[in-house]
């Protein structure tokens, strides 16, 4: 049976994309090479847009259930943390949960919206014809094609499926091996442990069962020849040099180096095959935001797919998703590279600067601020091509309240469909549904000032503004949202 979309990689942006997909209507099959979830988490933080796209499907339970919160991240190891607790999200800290555990939660979501997982099979390969992709994917008993209209890459850094589609991965070769271990401690220091200095930077992060990682660099992570896999003495040795302890560590679960190649897909899309997550950005996992990033591409790229997939959109439509995360992408690049000259930089100059921009971050509220807007991905927007378009248009929206309703903006998201806000005519929140669009007749409890002039704004699947209105009148609003809609059908 030929699939709407087929996914190359079960990773958390392979499932994030899988339920969208199937929220949205389309078939989906992911393949993945791994026989089940690895256990070894490479990532462990979950930053708050992140969790506001998870809250705008309802399963943020589980992982707020599950993770332990902390009310900031950091910059490059500086010393003074970032204070997420000021910025405008319902979720003002990061969930520390590992990866492995993400991926459970995630792919049990995407199984209980009818998405397909096959694993111990791979993509080796793939033909285009015309309207349909055949897809080559090599499995225990031999080799099989599998059909498909789309062909989405999640399969990381090494992605086959970006190799087949020919798209060049230009960037920067590694330069710095950082380090890391999941490790036992007897003595663990506080938390939000880190140091930095002429010895290294050293980060000690809680894990669960009562274990911890301990990441870092060091001098002699400025080299470009490969020292040998990481040993439980090295680590230790490396510990001791930073900080003077080793905490009491033993019995690790997993030793691991990782460099800082800086690579940016040159296309999102070629065709009919897409990339998302690692296999379109790799970069040094500084501030812990890979998986975020990728969750947040698989967020803006499901609701597209789907809709022209179902004939709520043209083709067209699908060429707006390189437009906007390929901008965010170059960001991420951007943002890794300060960080990482920052974290590997150990000489007296270096140190200073360190020192002056921590202090920027402490005693500088509006740099803290920007500094922890672009790290939680809350500042991202897609700006509109229009110079008559309202400055919220492209922006992320917030999790308005509304009188009359216990939930937020969040709470009325939905894949399938736009939201249109009809703030101009007051009174309780109603529902009209129309095809791809839902309408909400609604009034704002505690509207923020920049949308105190706002009668009507149209809402995208992924949550950003698509058009705000500051005209009266209720019918010619639903009109003007629906011309705004019509453009989005007919990119």
């Amino acid at each position: 049976m030929e699939q709407h979309v087929v996914i190359a990689g079960a990773g958390p942006v392979g499932l994030w994309l899988a339920a969208e997909l199937c929220r949205g209507g389309a078939t989906v099959t992911v393949i993945e090479e791994r026989p089940e979830v690895d256990q070894r988490s490479k990532a462990l933080t979950i930053h708050p847009r992140t969790i506001e796209v998870l809250a705008s499907r309802g399963v943020h339970r589980p992982f707020l259930d599950e993770g332990l919160r902390i009310p900031g991240g950091h910059f490059a190891m500086l010393e003074d943390r970032l204070d997420f607790r000021e910025l405008d999200t319902p979720f003002p800290y990061t969930l520390a949960l590992p990866q492995a555990r993400t991926e459970e939660l995630l792919e049990a979501h995407a199984l209980g919206l009818g998405a397909r997982i096959v694993r111990g099979h791979r993509v080796g390969g793939f033909t285009e014809n015309g309207d349909a992709v055949v897809v080559r994917v090599e499995g225990p008993e031999g080799t099989y094609a599998l059909g498909a209209e789309y062909l989405v890459g999640c399969d990381g850094s090494r992605s086959a499926v970006r190799t087949a589609a020919g798209i060049d991965f230009p960037g920067t070769p590694s330069t710095v091996l950082g380090w890391l271990g999941d490790v036992a401690l007897d003595n663990p220091p506080r938390p939000g442990f880190s140091t930095l200095g002429p010895d290294g930077g050293l980060m000690v992060a809680p894990l669960p069962a009562g274990r911890y990682r301990v990441v870092g660099v060091s001098p002699d992570s400025l080299t470009t020849t490969w020292p040998g896999d990481l040993t439980l003495e090295e680590l230790r040795a490396k510990a001791v040099a930073i900080a003077g302890e080793d905490f009491g560590m033993r019995d690790p679960e997993w030793l691991s180096r990782f460099g800082n190649a800086t690579r940016l897909a040159a296309q999102y899309r070629r065709g009919r095959v897409f990339l998302a997550g690692d296999a379109a950005h790799q970069h040094f996992p500084a501030g812990g935001v890979a998986m975020n990033v990728g969750i947040q591409d698989a967020h803006n790229l499901g609701w597209k797919l789907a809709a022209t997939l179902n004939g709520r959109a043209s083709e067209g439509l699908l060429d707006t998703y390189h437009d906007e995360r390929h901008p965010v992408g170059a960001q991420l690049m951007e943002h890794s590279r300060a960080q990482t000259a920052l974290m590997t930089g150990f000489t007296p100059e270096n140190l200073a600067l360190r020192s002056l921009l921590s202090a920027m971050v402490a005693r500088e509220p509006e740099f803290n601020r920007s500094l922890a807007e672009r790290l939680t991905a809350l500042c991202v927007s897609y700006p509109s091509a229009d110079p008559a378009a309202h400055p919220l248009t492209g922006t992320r929206a917030p999790d308005l309240g509304f009188i009359g309703s216990e939930g937020g903006l969040f709470s009325l998201l939905r894949a399938d469909a736009h939201v249109l806000l009809d703030l101009a005519d007051g009174g309780g929140l109603s529902v009209l549904e129309k095809p791809g669009l839902a309408v909400r007749i609604a009034t704002l409890r505690q509207p923020p000032a920049a949308w105190a002039e706002v009668r009507a704004a149209l809402i995208r699947p992924d949550g950003h503004i698509a058009w705000a209105g500051t005209e009266t009148g209720g019918a010619a609003l639903v009109a003007a949202a629906e011309r705004a809609l019509a453009s989005f059908r007919a990119s």
